[in-house]
């Protein structure tokens, strides 16, 4: 059999069966420190697609990070057909800050394809498009909800291309959430080039969650599996379907003060449900939030002291309850008994 070629990224050339990471560079600090994003290439002995997957493009959103740290132990990928393009920190800066943003305070998620003489945002954004995104036929993207919020995994795909579906629903994640695409979002800039994009989203900034970190890694990996990257056998199939949710709504607070929770992300809810309280410090007035159709949380706030109008449950609407619940019970106790990590395994 004729040997693949070398994968070429920067400066390096990358041989087949073989793997690198490679240290882009990106800008400089004002104290003259060198910033760069890291790239590690795993270019398999036999031919295959090249796929990309990425985190922390908002700083802040960590999980993802973690999740690629063990999808770059799994012994599985020795096997790998085609090419694996890794980025665990797209914005080095704004990680480092433990912020969402960079330091020009642009949102880095807005701010594709860029431009090579743009901001910082938009300059970081073309170098992730051209060296990594536009090499690749497809790609996952993970991220987190904003800091003081929480979400169940979930996969978000705009359009409904049987491709598309096909992998969202291979991934696993307990809801598939249709969502359109933004303007200057690595989606909508990917899909302008024919590229789709799988947007994985579960926990909050800042954090881990153990669970919604081995549901990151067995999606990936499933994900792979079915674009015949990795040998089916060494992947453990989905117990259950993901829930399809084209439609959400996030239910906000009516007034100020303590937020005393009843229900979570994961819960399946009915329409007039109580889903949580509001009351004064003096516990004098007292409010409660309601559901307004049948559905399951998907997103919650994690802060008990709220402010009115904030945004507290975000519910995503279900033709079946019954469905939903099972959906998220089965693949909740996968989850549990996985055995893909072991105690080792878990920081």
């Amino acid at each position: 059999m004729t040997k693949r070629e070398p994968f070429e990224i920067g400066d390096t050339s990358i041989e087949a069966g073989t793997r690198v990471t490679v240290n882009l560079p990106i800008s400089t600090l004002s104290d003259h420190t060198p910033v760069t994003m890291s790239v590690h290439v795993i270019h398999g002995k036999k031919p295959g697609p090249t796929m990309f997957v990425s985190a922390g493009i908002h700083g802040d959103e960590v999980i993802g990070v973690e999740i690629l740290r063990r999808l770059l132990r799994t012994k599985s990928l020795g096997s790998l057909r085609g090419t694996l393009l890794v980025v665990p920190i797209v914005n080095a800066f704004g990680f480092h800050n433990h912020s969402r943003y960079l330091p020009d305070r642009r949102d880095l998620n807005r701010c594709f394809p860029g431009s090579p003489a743009g901001s910082l945002a938009s300059r970081l954004a073309h170098d992730f498009m051209n060296h990594v995104v536009k090499r690749c036929s497809f790609g996952i993207d993970l991220h987190s909800a904003a800091i003081h919020r929480t979400n169940l995994p979930q996969i978000r795909v705009s359009g409904v291309s049987p491709e598309k579906m096909k992998l969202a629903q291979a991934f696993g994640a307990p809801v598939i959430l249709t969502s359109a695409l933004r303007d200057g979002s690595l989606r909508a800039a990917a899909r302008d080039l024919g590229i789709d994009v799988l947007l994985y989203e579960a926990g909050e900034g800042l954090r881990f969650d153990e669970m919604y970190v081995r549901a990151g890694v067995a999606g990936i990996l499933r994900v792979m599996a079915t674009r015949e990257m990795l040998p089916r056998k060494a992947v453990t199939p989905a117990k259950a379907n993901s829930i399809l949710c084209k439609s959400s709504k996030w239910v906000r607070a009516p007034a100020g003060g303590l937020l005393r929770a009843f229900k979570s992300e994961g819960d399946v809810v009915t329409d007039g449900e109580v889903l949580a309280a509001v009351s004064d410090p003096f516990g004098e007035n007292e409010v409660e939030l309601f559901a307004s159709f049948d559905g399951i949380i998907v997103g919650r706030a994690v802060m008990p002291i709220v402010n009115e109008g904030d945004a507290i449950y975000h519910i995503a609407e279900v033709v079946s309850n019954a469905r939903a619940e099972t959906a998220v019970e089965d693949l909740s106790v996968q989850l549990e008994e996985d055995p893909l990590f072991d105690e080792d395994e878990i920081i």
